[in-house]
């Protein structure tokens, strides 16, 4: 038996124990009625929802494909049906100040009631009114008084007349007014010619005797002005008296059914007010108002009276919820429409549109956060309402200082829970470079992209499976091809004792396997259904994988995979490629000698390394300073190289494998080819775990495989990451037949030795025998 034994086919793959799951098919299994795997989420969410106090909102964590967005929804909708049911709000016109809308709230349901009873007002006005300006008794009334304006007048002219015939003066009316004419003894009016040919004496006469007949005709132009006053202002009072005859009764019953509010009688009390006094403008044919619902939307005098029912909550059953995964500014605190009257842009508070924040004011509101930190003016403008616990409809001038309107909006009071759904990486950032963000969004909900894999998880995932199929009404799974979605699920984790959390990708494989199962005409989605839609799917975007592999094939990356080497190494990487990555086999190959320069990372050289690559290579000297140099120098020249690679290196997965070629190449004692190495390692030399260690065992299975399986090769992995194993059916079976192996190793020693086989001890002694020769040659020289 081996010192190093290699790891049975049992520990490389954690595969699902169908006895667990007790069902044939899917038929048979109850849905999942709640989010699975994120009980912290869900305990940090409820609290969330809670409490009710303006600095607790919430900020849901998580990757997508968690199913953080629909738990969200779900959870906040339950809870919105349990809470009261916000009030309507109304903009109206300000009859005080005519360029300020006042903001009214009343009773849910009560806006669109105030609304229709407002226009139902309007319209009886508009059929009323010219019905009592129309009527025998109105008229009697006005002729009336027209008809004591005009014997006054006449009167008054007659006087006038009277007075200039005394004067012997006759009376033209022009367009200027009166021009009076002088007259003969006879009666005929005197000429121009005439009046040249008097004296100066008889001329004087006549001028004085006009002076006097304009200041009576002054006088009585003066009394009948005062008479045309009276009259209108007897006309006006008339008017009013029909308007508030029409107009009061209607406005009594509103106010009467309204008396709750407040600002609704105030608001009726002013709309009287204005009615009496322009009662005329309702004034017409009765005829010109038997469709008073189309002359209300046209007739603009009408405009001022009508209300804007700006949030109508009607049909709500509770709290609002509302969504709104686009947040630009305009969305989330509406914005005034205008209309273009003869090329002059126009607006007036019935064209005031809502938001997201208006909607969502006494319920919730869900946000995307990269949206909303992405769309210009958003993320501040929510702070600032946070802040004020108001909203006014804002537009991007308003941000820019410029003041694009001349309609001023009264505020409206915000009560409100916000969630904003985002990445870990976004709350961070926001945490650490936003101070208001952790002043208002105190509750952090972190969905985990993982849960634990135990009996029940499985029996949540086939539930989870189970739900979705009957929710889009696809064809049951079998309990076979359950297991194998369990078991890609924890692929997807890289963990034997994890399942993953990002239910889309579990999804994926739901909807295609359906399709195959459509295609073979089966009545039920089988494993091979299963296996295929993962084949397919991974065939789709192996692009890279492929062309990598075929370069293997045709040798124009040179790698061996028999025989030994001296400083050679066969190093695994991880290549990410989107939602696909695979393991790329690289030789990594180490010179030494005599010299000061120590160990020398040529991709460092030329900007190709990463930080954690190169902090990698630096532990390598202080293993050698660890086990070689306490009692002398160290005296070497060493160069590391990731042979044929020209995109850059990271990680110090690596680490390991250089440390075997550096000893290999110090001692001179060669390395096994067909055995490639994954781990890093600290001065120690003890081996840490690393990241992608399934794709990196399967990346040198299929350059073995191509070139052909001889029973010897294999990888090394540390003791770690066994859980880490979630290896392909192919690849297990090869370990089964003995075709394939993985070795395990705690510590360099076990490392070198399964690499060389010699012991340790030969491998440090003669690592030591040339150190100590190195210094040799340096200090001579």
């Amino acid at each position: 038996m081996s010192k190093y034994p290699k790891l049975s086919y049992n520990h490389v793959k954690r595969y699902c124990d169908t006895k667990n799951l007790a069902f044939k098919t899917t038929e048979e299994v109850s849905p999942l009625q709640h989010i699975m795997g994120q009980d912290r989420g869900e305990a940090a969410m409820k609290f969330g929802l809670q409490i009710e106090h303006p600095s607790y909102n919430i900020y849901i964590s998580g990757m997508k494909g968690t199913g953080r967005t629909t738990y969200t929804t779900e959870a906040v909708k339950k809870i919105a049906t349990t809470k009261k049911v916000p009030d309507d709000w109304c903009y109206v016109y300000n009859f005080e100040n005519t360029g300020k809308a006042i903001a009214i709230n009343l009773p849910a349901g009560i806006g669109r009631d105030f609304q229709k009873d407002v226009d139902e007002l309007i319209q009886d006005l508009l059929i009323e009114v010219p019905r009592a300006f129309n009527s025998e008794d109105y008229d009697r009334h006005r002729n009336e008084i027209i008809k004591e304006y005009q014997e006054q007048k006449n009167n008054l002219l007659y006087e006038l007349s009277e007075y200039a015939d005394k004067k012997n003066f006759s009376i033209k009316n022009t367009n200027d007014g009166f021009m009076f004419v002088p007259l003969q003894d006879n009666g005929e009016e005197i000429t121009e010619e005439q009046i040249k040919q008097m004296d100066e004496a008889t001329t004087e006469a006549l001028e004085v005797q006009l002076e006097e007949i304009q200041e009576k005709a002054l006088d009585i132009l003066l009394k009948i002005k005062n008479i045309e006053k009276l009259t209108k202002k007897k006309l006006l009072q008339l008017e009013m008296r029909v308007g508030l005859f029409v107009v009061k009764p209607r406005v009594y019953n509103l106010t009467e059914k309204y008396k709750e509010s407040k600002k609704v009688i105030e608001h009726l009390k002013q709309m009287e007010r204005d009615l009496i006094e322009n009662i005329y403008q309702f004034v017409g044919e009765e005829e010109e108002v038997t469709d008073t619902s189309s002359k209300i939307k046209s007739q603009s005098f009408i405009k001022k009276y009508r209300v804007n029912l700006l949030v109508n909550n009607k049909e709500l059953k509770g709290a609002p919820v509302i969504t709104e995964l686009n947040p630009t500014l305009n969305k989330l605190t509406g914005n005034i429409e205008y209309e273009n009257v003869n090329g002059v842009l126009r607006t007036d508070f019935l064209q005031i549109k809502p938001g997201a924040i208006h909607l969502a004011n006494g319920g919730y509101l869900i946000l995307e956060a990269k949206q909303l930190l992405t769309n210009p003016y958003a993320w501040e403008t929510l702070k600032r309402v946070l802040q004020t616990k108001e909203i006014t409809v804002e537009n991007m001038g308003n941000q820019l200082g410029i003041d694009v309107t001349s309609l001023k909006l009264q505020p409206i009071p915000v009560d409100l829970k916000v969630i904003i759904i985002g990445s870990e990486y976004l709350y961070h950032l926001l945490y650490n470079h936003d101070e208001d963000f952790e002043k208002y969004f105190k509750v952090l909900v972190d969905f985990d992209s993982e849960m634990t894999r135990d009996s029940e998880t499985e029996k949540q995932m086939a539930s989870f499976i189970t739900c979705y199929v009957k929710r889009e009404e696809m064809k049951d799974f079998s309990v076979s091809a359950v297991a194998r979605i369990i078991e890609y699920s924890s692929r997807l984790t890289g963990n034997q004792k994890k399942l993953t959390a990002r239910f889309n990708k579990v999804i994926e494989i739901i909807i295609e396997a359906n399709q195959w199962a459509k295609l073979d005409a089966s009545t039920i989605v089988t494993e091979e259904h299963v296996n295929k839609a993962i084949k397919e799917k991974w065939d789709r975007i192996n692009k890279y994988q492929k062309k990598v592999e075929e370069s293997f094939e045709s040798k124009k990356i040179l790698i061996d995979i028999e025989g030994k080497k001296i400083g050679v190494v066969n190093g695994l990487s991880v290549m990410n490629l989107g939602e696909y990555s695979f393991g790329k086999p690289s030789v990594i190959t180490v010179t030494t000698s005599a010299g000061k320069e120590g160990i020398v990372n040529i991709e460092k050289e030329v900007n190709l390394s990463g930080n954690i690559y190169d902090k990698g290579i630096m532990i390598l000297t202080g293993f050698l300073m660890e086990n070689f140099a306490q009692d002398t120098t160290l005296s070497i020249s060493a160069r590391i190289c990731f042979e044929q690679s020209y995109g850059g290196v990271d990680g110090d997965s690596a680490s390991s494998a250089e440390l075997y070629a550096l000893l290999s190449s110090i001692s001179g004692i060669p390395l096994k080819q067909h055995i490639a190495i994954t781990g890093s390692v600290n001065q120690r030399g003890y081996i840490q775990p690393v990241g992608g260690v399934t794709e990196k065992v399967e990346g040198f299975f299929r350059l073995c495989k191509k070139r052909g399986l001889t029973g010897s090769q294999g990888v090394i992995i540390p003791h770690q990451n066994i859980e880490n194993l979630m290896l392909i059916d192919e690849v297990v079976e090869a370990i089964k037949n003995q075709q394939f192996h993985i070795y395990v190793v705690k510590h360099v020693n076990e490392g070198i030795e399964i690499m060389t086989g010699e012991s340790y001890e030969k491998v440090y002694e003669e690592v030591g025998k040339k150190l100590k020769y190195y210094n040799h040659i340096v200090e001579i020289n």
